[in-house]
Formats: structure tokens, sequence, C-alpha cells
């Protein structure tokens, strides 16, 4: 009877941390993605201060300008973290648009507020590389755990599903951005 006992409760404390490690992982999973939110909200607040340096300089750059815009709406106003990355990634692919605008315009590049704004964002976007690599990580320990025998028992019994990573979605997003400026290729 007592050796029964003693498996039972075995049993019980080994259930108990494995459900606690899970509950660890989601909540760092959590976590993470709050960071990497705190910093978007960051980055969404500079972006009009940038888009109002450039358009005094650039002003004739409009369509690309828009696209910022556009891209920062679409990002603020996704909900789930698919629609969440793919809108991140659009906004990211925009931003080095308008920093490759500072190529073009010299003064535009002389501008200290256009030089703070950009090395500002630039910080910004090694946060946010920094926060989404923490972030995968932690999914990728949550999802190994819910997967790997035997805690995937526990992870079903209590309803734990695996989480999506942030990753770049579309291949031509990896692509460095090609700006023209009306010259014609000779």
């Amino acid at each position: 009877m007592t050796i029964a006992l003693i498996v039972l409760v075995v049993l019980v404390v080994i259930v108990i941390a494995m459900y606690n490690s899970l509950v660890r992982l989601r909540v760092q999973c959590d976590n993470a993605w709050s960071d990497i939110d705190v910093q978007l909200k960051r980055r969404y607040d500079l972006i009009p201060n940038l888009v109002e340096t450039v358009q005094g300089y650039a002003g004739h750059e409009k369509g690309t300008l828009e696209a910022v815009v556009q891209a920062r709406n679409s990002a603020m106003s996704a909900q789930s973290l698919p629609a969440k990355a793919e809108a991140e990634n659009m906004l990211t692919g925009a931003l080095r648009q308008v920093f490759a605008l500072s190529e073009a315009y010299p003064q535009l590049r002389a501008v200290e507020s256009f030089t703070q704004l950009q090395n500002t964002l630039n910080n910004l976007e090694d946060i946010i590389q920094n926060a989404r690599r923490y972030y995968n990580a932690v999914v990728r320990d949550l999802n190994t755990k819910i997967q790997v025998f035997p805690s995937n028992i526990i992870a079903s019994m209590f309803n734990f599903k695996p989480r999506e990573f942030f990753e770049v979605s579309a291949p031509t997003e990896r692509d460095v951005p090609k700006v023209s400026f009306g010259t014609p290729a000779a």
C-alpha cells in the first residue's frame, strides 16, 4: 500500500511540475509578445514625425510617404499574430524606402531632426528584432514542450496550444528596397 501511495505522489508531483513549466512558458510567450508590442507602439509614434520631416524636403515622393502611413495604419489595426507579423514586415519595408530616400536627397540627410528620427528608428528596429528573436525562442520552447512526451499528455489535458512564430512571410520582404527617382536606366 505504501509503495502505491509513493508512486501516486511521485506521479502527481511530476504532473504538477510539467503543468507549471508549461504555464511558465506560456506566460513568457505573453510577456515576450507584450515587449514587442511596446516597442512597436514606440515605432508607430515616431513614424508621423519622420513622414512630416521627409515631406518638407522630398514632398514629391508622396507615394513612398503614403505607403509608410498606410503600412503603419495596417500594422496598428492588425489583430492576430500572423496579421500583425505580415503588417509589421510591410511597415519595415516601407520604412526602408523612406531611409533610401535620404541617399538621393543629401539636404534631407543634413536635417538634424531627420537624422535623429532615423537613428531612433534604427535603434528601435534593433530592439524589435531582438524582442522578436526572444519571442520566437520562447515560442520554440513552448511548442517543443507541448509536442514532446510525456509533457504532451499534460498539454493536451489542459488545452495548451502551440503558438505561431513571428516571422517574415513573403520572400520579397527580404529584398533590398529599390528606389527610383525617374532617371532612366542607361
